[in-house]
């Protein structure tokens, strides 16, 4: 069932199938709470915190206009008669466990995005199980009695394809794309937001240029790869089609990380910093609460061109937000500077036990600092990761706030944990 054996049958073409819970938080909470079911419920800090976002909401709350990463004093305003809760990620992760089990036992080419999310390369295993639109029910109907949690599923013959067809029919939705020709009919007087890896930015500079449209891009395939340079070759080759991109089995050796992807190019460092120590402080708290701890330090870096670039450092396990904040900011200083497309930390050789060895960590008043964030661990484990903020949190919080606000929807900061596993 493997990629290998995909490529090796008679030239078959790939077949791709995207899964994505639906308001997956919510949807959970919903779940094991009756009372909770078609009400506007959202998923983040409580109305009267002075600071938090939105982590997800329900469909029935984004009928109000609430979002993903608003802040929640907006999703207030706009939804006051609405059911705010904490994240409870402890109940997330036991759902997600199961949700990617489903998914892993069609096929062994399983890239998990998120928690909630994830693509499955079964060009190798389809036909053992009637075909991909098979399987790819079968996924919807396991997941809805197994976990009582609804899916949308879609099949493409490319990431892309499944992708978009996942999110066609959603929520609880079920729709194949399965040639270029009908991608493109699909697609073609569409917002160029919808090629993958046209953000904000890359839409205004299109604009400039009369190009508002996947129909646009194609007629102006030129202008757009002489504009654009490599990353035009890929926006014309996804809109005409065209995505060779292969999907990357996630190791099934245990690592946390978070990304984000940002919706405008950055190439303020500072600001890449501020969204270092926000992550930090959640892949800290996700450790903390496992009861765990990393050697290996991640940093991701995709560029506006979509370069890409990885840097790791192993040393001591520690679960600190600090510490994996402290190494994932020196690998930072030490990259090209040029403007940001992605930014992301995963934490690898996650252990038990802190075994002590010197090298990444800083040591000195290792006990009184660890007796500390025991404590504030303990305090964040009842009442969320927000509790407790320090002083350069609360103001990282600030600038990334008043980012937010300047580019209206804002960044959805975060995505969830678990981007691989």
């Amino acid at each position: 069932m493997s990629g290998a054996m995909s490529r090796s049958r008679g030239g078959m073409g790939r077949l791709i199938i995207h899964c994505d819970m639906d308001a997956f938080y919510a949807a959970v909470e919903a779940r094991d709470d009756p009372k909770l079911v078609g009400k506007p419920l959202i998923i983040g800090a409580l109305p009267h915190e002075k600071r938090g976002i939105v982590c997800t909401c329900s469909y029935e709350a984004r009928k109000f206009g609430v979002r993903s990463a608003m802040s929640i004093k907006e999703a207030y305003r706009l939804c006051p008669g609405g059911i705010y809760m904490h994240p409870n990620f402890k109940k997330y992760e036991a759902a997600s466990r199961q949700i990617h089990e489903i998914w892993g036992s069609y096929t062994d080419v399983v890239e998990y995005v998120a928690l909630d999310e994830g693509f499955l390369d079964v060009s190798g295993s389809a036909h053992l199980f009637g075909g991909a639109t098979e399987v790819g029910r079968a996924i919807k109907r396991r997941v809805k009695e197994e976990t009582g949690l609804a899916c949308s599923v879609g099949v493409g013959y490319s990431m892309m394809s499944a992708k978009l067809a996942c999110e066609e029919k959603k929520p609880d939705g079920f729709y194949e794309i399965m040639t270029p020709e009908a991608l493109r009919g699909l697609i073609a007087d569409r917002s160029v937001r919808v090629i993958f890896g046209v953000g904000a930015q890359t839409a205004s500079q299109l604009g400039r240029m009369g190009i508002e449209t996947v129909r646009d891009v194609c007629e102006k395939r030129q202008a757009v790869m002489d504009y654009l340079g490599n990353h035009g070759k890929q926006v014309v080759d996804l809109a005409e089609g065209r995505d060779e991109r292969e999907v990357a089995r996630t190791p099934k050796s245990r690592s946390l990380g978070k990304e984000h992807t940002f919706s405008e190019d950055v190439t303020d460092f500072g600001y890449l910093k501020d969204v270092l120590l926000l992550i930090a402080k959640e892949l800290g708290f996700d450790v903390g609460m496992r009861g765990i701890f990393c050697r290996t330090v991640t940093l991701k870096i995709t560029y506006h061109d979509m370069k890409r670039v990885t840097r790791s450092m192993t040393g001591e396990a520690t679960n600190r937000a600090s510490d994996i904040y402290g190494v994932a900011v020196a690998m930072l200083e030490a990259v090209e500077r040029r403007p940001v497309r992605l930014l992301g930390v995963s934490l690898g050789g996650l252990v038990k036990e802190p075994v002590r060895q010197a090298g990444l960590f800083d040591v000195e008043e290792r006990a009184q600092s660890e007796k500390l964030a025991a404590a504030m661990a303990k305090v964040q484990k009842k009442y969320g990761v927000g509790a407790i903020k320090t002083g350069e949190e609360v103001l990282a919080e600030k600038r990334v706030g008043r980012r937010q606000e300047k580019l209206g929807s804002g960044e959805k900061l975060g995505s969830e944990v678990n981007k691989r596993r």
